[in-house]
């Protein structure tokens, strides 16, 4: 006869009720620390957000300071330079 023959059923449920107990704190733990971690990748999402915000606010007020004229002539030294062809080069 083998050993799982010979323990009585009782004795098989309640290691079985054993191992689930231990499953059950190994799933405590590892949910405390998911929370844990949740709690504070909330909280750096959170401080990334408002610096993202001041950083709009910055930028917003450094375009508001830039006179009109000047955003202007931004635009067609960009498209001057994107568009003006390739200075050659003297080949040997």
């Amino acid at each position: 006869m083998s050993f799982m023959q010979q323990t009585s059923p009782i004795d098989q449920i309640a290691e079985r009720v054993e191992r689930l107990l231990v499953r059950y704190e190994e799933l405590q733990r590892t949910n405390a620390l998911l929370i844990e971690q949740v709690a504070s990748l909330s909280h750096e999402r959170d401080s990334l957000k408002s610096r993202l915000s001041a950083a709009r606010a910055r930028v917003e007020a450094l375009l508001d300071r830039l006179p009109e004229n000047a955003a202007d002539a931004t635009d067609a030294t960009a498209t001057a330079s994107a568009t003006a062809s390739p200075v050659p080069q003297d080949t040997p």
